[in-house]
């Protein structure tokens, strides 16, 4: 079992046998990326088929660039994360959404750059700097 235990002045996450958790022991592995030359339809149909919310946006050198998710599609119709049901209601009666994307291809609607960590990073610090972009996104 997982337990929190404060050591100095950061957070370490232990696991049973002591040792620090590390990104690499949870993350995902064989990790389906993109293109950002690729249409958006074929993003839609892989996360619908797989039943993921987003994926990794490559260059060439498989290097990544960007990630694509299901809230970046919804932005083609002008949806974000900050709509209520009720603003969704509105647009399905003919109102428009501000803040529409357009585009085809990954390219023109996926979210650059995207937030990666190495995975010898401890949890506990992957967690505390993803809480920190969570924020800074939500200020500005």
């Amino acid at each position: 079992m997982d337990t929190l235990k404060k050591e100095g002045t950061g957070m370490h996450i232990k696991s049973a046998i002591g040792q620090e958790l590390l990104v690499r022991e949870v993350m995902t592995k064989g990790v389906i990326s993109i293109s950002k030359f690729e249409p958006v339809m074929q993003v839609a149909d892989i996360l619908t088929e797989k039943n993921i919310s987003g994926l990794p946006v490559v260059d060439k050198e498989k290097k990544v660039i960007g990630i694509i998710t299901q809230a970046d599609i919804l932005s083609m119709v002008g949806v974000s994360r900050e709509h209520t049901f009720k603003d969704l209601l509105k647009y399905m009666l003919g109102e428009r959404l501000p803040e529409r994307r357009v585009g085809d291809l990954v390219g023109d609607i996926m979210t650059a750059p995207a937030l990666t960590i190495k995975p010898d990073t401890n949890i506990a610090d992957a967690v505390r700097i993803m809480d920190e972009k969570i924020l800074l996104r939500k200020l500005q």
